[in-house]
């Protein structure tokens, strides 16, 4: 087996760096596996856009004081490398180089008759491409009683595990106020840190880049065809929501498995019956030596999902084979399931998170806690996502590209996913 495309990005990082010139090569890091698919994606993408992920937030009017958060935010970003970094390339290789603590911190102005929500929705659409990774943007409509605060990071810099750091070293800045700035020692570890984490994972992937983990996805993946062309459009993005009570018995855990069965369900009646279907959804985390460093370090697994009903016995005895190979990354996967005959692209068909609230704790500005709420209308990196967030209680959103579906035709797959849960 060729040498892992892991060890090759390593190879011609370290040859760009060492025959580079530029004295200032040492502020350049190698990025991760899952940078490098989101930076792929970037470079697809006609417009370049990257692809955000934003929390949002609702206040008590007033609550929000710009220059404050401004100040938390710079502080923020200069304790993370991943947030003071600008992804490039170095002799056509994806890097991070370092540069000055940046974050935007914006009031997003609200027109008359119009929202909070709306004025942020579109702020996000417009997202620059260039800029700094974290950007804060707070908007007021003027007969609300609430101001809405988006939280938004390049998901190149920021994955699900690291918004926990976000939020809590956010609320502590912002409660600090404006102390002296950050001990020139503190930021030289925290590069230290940072490195250490990507050089880690890169270890681990290359050396998860096996041929028995080549051959199971190859056998896994090798049914997958080439999905239809979108047919364009430029409609808000829809969604669907409902809360589930949880219990403290056996449902109170979601098996990951019923999860992945359920949206299985739910594309089935989206897409048809006529091919298999790639699900994405995250795992992993930190390599265990690696601090708890903010990154992006969670790589995207793919769930073959076969029409007709799902026997949860066969998909979770595959699921716990697929995470026995979860360290390889999305593009040596993509290269095994082609080697395999599979006229697959790498492209989704839908995505599932799940994320567990109780691990990230609430943003606390100016004493008021922040209500998370979630905005309609936002850019997918597939044509349907679904989401899942455990707290007090089960929050599921379906969210999807008005190019390939009808309304009507996502309430009913809505419909069926729900079902499916709740068997």
């Amino acid at each position: 087996m060729p040498a892992s495309l892991t060890d090759a990005y390593l190879t011609r990082y370290r040859s760009a760096l060492s025959s580079a010139a530029d004295p200032a090569t040492a502020t350049l890091l190698p990025v991760t596996g899952a940078q490098r698919r989101f930076l792929l994606a970037r470079r697809l993408d006609p417009q370049g856009r990257p692809d955000v992920v934003p929390l949002f937030f609702a206040y008590p009017r007033g609550t929000v004081d710009p220059l404050r958060l401004h100040r938390a935010a710079l502080r923020v970003a200069a304790r993370h490398p991943a947030l003071r970094g600008t992804f490039t390339a170095l002799r056509g290789t994806p890097v991070l180089r370092l540069g000055a603590p940046a974050a935007e911190v914006r009031e997003v102005p609200v027109p008359p008759g119009g929202t909070a929500d709306e004025a942020l929705r579109r702020a996000l659409l417009e997202w620059p491409v260039d800029g700094p990774a974290l950007r804060l943007l707070l908007a007021r409509g003027p007969e609300q009683d609430e101001e809405v605060l988006a939280v938004a990071l390049d998901h190149a810099a920021c994955d699900e595990q690291s918004l926990g750091i976000v939020t809590a070293d956010l609320a502590l800045a912002y409660q600090d106020g404006a102390p002296a700035g950050p001990d020139p020692r503190e930021l030289a570890a925290a590069v230290d840190a940072y490195r250490e984490a990507v050089e880690l994972q890169l270890a681990a992937e290359a050396k998860a880049t096996s041929p028995t983990a080549h051959a199971h996805w190859a056998a896994r993946l090798s049914g997958l065809g080439a999905a239809p062309a979108s047919a364009g459009g430029d409609q808000p993005t829809g969604m669907l929501s409902l809360r589930l009570p949880v219990g403290d018995g056996p449902a109170h855990r979601i098996a990951f498995p019923a999860l992945l069965a359920a949206v299985a369900t739910a594309a089935y009646r989206l897409f048809g019956t006529g091919r298999a279907l790639a699900l994405g959804y995250p795992w992993g985390g930190r390599p265990a030596a690696a601090q708890q460093v903010l990154g992006c370090f969670l790589n995207t697994l793919v769930h073959p999902a076969a029409p007709g009903p799902a026997d949860l016995d066969e998909l979770s005895a595959s699921w716990w084979d697929d995470l026995d190979h979860a360290d390889m990354p999305f593009d040596e996967v993509v290269h095994a399931a082609r080697s395999a005959g599979a006229q697959w692209s790498g492209a989704l068909d839908g995505l599932l998170t799940f994320e567990d609230l109780q691990r990230r704790p609430p943003l606390v500005l100016g004493g008021a806690e922040g209500r998370e709420t979630h905005l309609a209308g936002r850019p997918l990196t597939a044509p349907f996502a679904v989401s899942v967030s455990h707290g007090d209680d089960l929050l599921v959103r379906l969210a999807w590209d008005r190019a390939h579906f009808t309304d009507e035709a996502v309430r009913t797959a809505f419909d069926a996913l729900l079902d499916s849960l709740h068997g």
